[in-house]
């Protein structure tokens, strides 16, 4: 009897990855079998995907392994609708930071409920897998009225409905839409944590971070025993840049927190999943190394021929990522990364101009 392949029945299972990591389970089913589902799916309903495939001879029916996937780079978000739905299907869009030079990229969601599974699976257990009851949340980002169209702000609100103590919003987001961070708020919201012994989740942005530290000065905020800050995201030119070994020792210093305690997190507007330091809840995890949960897979390609390189060696970063359903579900950046000990480290944007073969990748893609 032949797959289902409709977007219906591709969240599903996809959703279902996520479910079985919460319940400690194994994958419902082959990672490649529903990578090869789902490029299958978007080919046949996104001509730009289907040229890409096409251009890079690909067949798509004989396919049996998700790294013979042809990703799509994350500059094509900025040029064309990557998405197997029409426009007025769109429940909601992320959009990337406008911060930087030329067009936002958009990531068009037909049904966000996987993205939100996605994102509570993965910060459950390298963030809150120890707590037996909610816990006060802070988040260093304006509220979702105020950023509704950024995909950290949406994960951030899904983890303070699930995962903290009710607050109003104005105690919960603390910078508002001018950048101004309420560091009052902040301190009322840690003395009364304390008051009542409670660890807490304080979830922002490196550039927010910075501010804080700025503003802090030698001063502390000391948060209760068994908190945790989960630190995201690079600068875009918001604030001074700062080492992340030299960030998160500020931080430790600040919040009164082992390092280990600091956890990076590592995702981006057009995927639909996120990775994670593992060193909270693993005593021997390196600082700087990030895991991959079940339903995604970090591959460091060669930026010019995008073949996989060695392990151990540096390429850029093809992420195949199953909660992507009606987007792409193999997504080229220019990060630089090196498989390291069955995760990844992050090394930074590759310099210089965009890696040829993301540039050929957009042309195949565009039909240009």
């Amino acid at each position: 009897m032949p797959v289902e392949l409709s977007s219906a029945a591709l969240h599903a299972r996809s959703t279902a990855f996520a479910g079985a990591f919460v319940a400690g389970a194994e994958p419902p089913e082959s990672f490649d079998a529903l990578a090869g589902d789902l490029a299958r799916y978007q080919a046949a309903h996104s001509e730009g995907f289907a040229r890409l495939c096409r251009a890079r001879g690909v067949d798509l029916a004989a396919m049996t392994s998700a790294d013979a996937i042809p990703p799509v780079p994350t500059d094509a978000f900025k040029l064309t609708r990557v998405s197997t739905f029409a426009l007025e299907e769109t429940t909601k869009t992320f959009r990337t930071s406008g911060t930087t030079v030329g067009a936002r990229g958009e990531h068009f969601f037909r049904d966000v409920t996987t993205y939100e599974a996605a994102a509570l699976a993965s910060g459950r257990h390298w963030l809150a897998r120890d707590l037996t009851a909610r816990v006060p949340v802070i988040v260093l980002a304006p509220s979702p009225a105020e950023a509704a169209d950024s995909s950290l702000v949406h994960m951030c609100a899904s983890f303070v409905q699930e995962l903290g103590v009710p607050a109003p919003p104005d105690e919960t987001f603390l910078i508002d839409a001018d950048g101004v961070l309420d560091l009052a708020t902040f301190d009322e919201r840690v003395a009364n944590a304390l008051a009542q012994n409670q660890p807490m989740l304080v979830l922002g942005t490196s550039f927010a971070f910075v501010h804080f530290i700025d503003g802090l000065g030698q001063d502390t905020f000391c948060l209760p025993a068994g908190s945790r800050v989960m630190q995201t995201g690079g600068y875009k030119g918001r604030s001074r840049e700062v080492p992340a070994d030299v960030l998160r020792s500020d931080l430790a210093r600040a919040f009164g927190l082992d390092r280990r305690a600091i956890v990076a997190e590592y995702g981006m507007t057009e995927l639909s999943s996120q990775f994670y330091e593992q060193t909270l809840f693993e005593p021997a995890a390196p600082l700087g190394r990030y895991a991959e949960p079940p339903w995604a897979r970090v591959v460091p390609v060669d930026p010019e021929t995008l073949a996989p390189v060695l392990d151990g060696a540096v390429g850029i970063a093809k992420i195949i990522d199953l909660m992507n359903v009606d987007s792409a579900v193999a997504v080229l950046t220019q990060d630089q990364v090196r498989r390291v000990g069955g995760g990844f480290e992050l090394l930074g944007r590759a310099p210089g101009a965009v890696p040829r073969g993301c540039s050929i990748a957009i042309e195949e893609l565009l039909g240009r």
